[in-house]
């Protein structure tokens, strides 16, 4: 049996340049042996809602074209973490667990695509598009997360704000704040997962109809009145 003593009697008759092999090679060992017990982590899951929007025939038909500007809105609100409100003024996120895109851009995309597929606009583009635009859309999400509201399930709760702006003046010529909620089958992130789907369904058929309506409604008020 080798003693403290022996060892130190081998460690002083080593050469130097053996004994740092040797403790090169314990670290490389330690460290093997650190990656080979480290847990691995749990991947987590992506959730990437695709919302749809029917076109309501009462929507006018416009001429105008539009452009919708890069959304502003709270880092924390615009992430790809899933964020949940267990508690009012409480806000957590789901682990294991997040988007595929930023919410602002999945709420951004909906309303462009509700726009393209409807038909009923000149054309519409995301700003720097290179398109000539009448008016622009701008956008402040406030709102994006699992909303449990003193009930037993959460809802998928989505506030934004909406502004319309007459690009030739300047001028803002609409603006409106949105809210939807929609509650989950579930508490299970999947379930909020499609509840959010549907709540991004349901605010981009609410922003799109009231952009071409405000939007129509304007360009009419600028036309010179008719000589009768």
């Amino acid at each position: 049996m080798t003693t403290r003593a022996d060892m130190t009697t081998n460690a002083r008759t080593f050469p130097r340049n053996a004994r740092s092999a040797l403790a090169a090679a314990l670290m490389l060992m330690l460290a093997g042996c650190s990656i080979l017990s480290d847990k691995p982590k749990s991947a987590s899951t992506i959730y990437a809602p695709e919302p749809k929007v029917q076109a309501d025939p009462a929507w006018p038909k416009v001429d105008w074209q539009l452009v919708i500007a890069p959304p502003s809105s709270a880092r924390v609100i615009d992430s790809l973490r899933i964020a949940v409100r267990p508690t009012p003024g409480e806000l957590q996120v789901y682990r294991g667990a997040q988007w595929a895109r930023p919410p602002s851009d999945m709420l951004v995309d909906t309303v462009l695509r509700a726009l393209e597929d409807s038909g009923r606009i000149g054309g519409v583009a995301r700003q720097g598009a290179g398109i000539a635009a009448d008016y622009k859309l701008l956008f402040e999400v406030r709102r994006f997360d699992a909303d449990y509201a003193q009930a037993a399930v959460p809802s998928a709760m989505i506030e934004t704000s909406v502004k319309l702006l007459h690009v030739p003046l300047q001028k803002v010529v609409a603006s409106k704040v949105f809210v939807q909620a929609t509650p989950a089958a579930s508490t299970a992130v999947g379930d909020v997962a499609r509840a959010f789907e549907q709540s991004l369904s349901n605010i981009g058929r609410d922003i799109t109809g009231w952009t071409l309506t405000s939007g129509d409604a304007y360009q009419r008020s600028l036309a010179p009145p008719s000589k009768s």
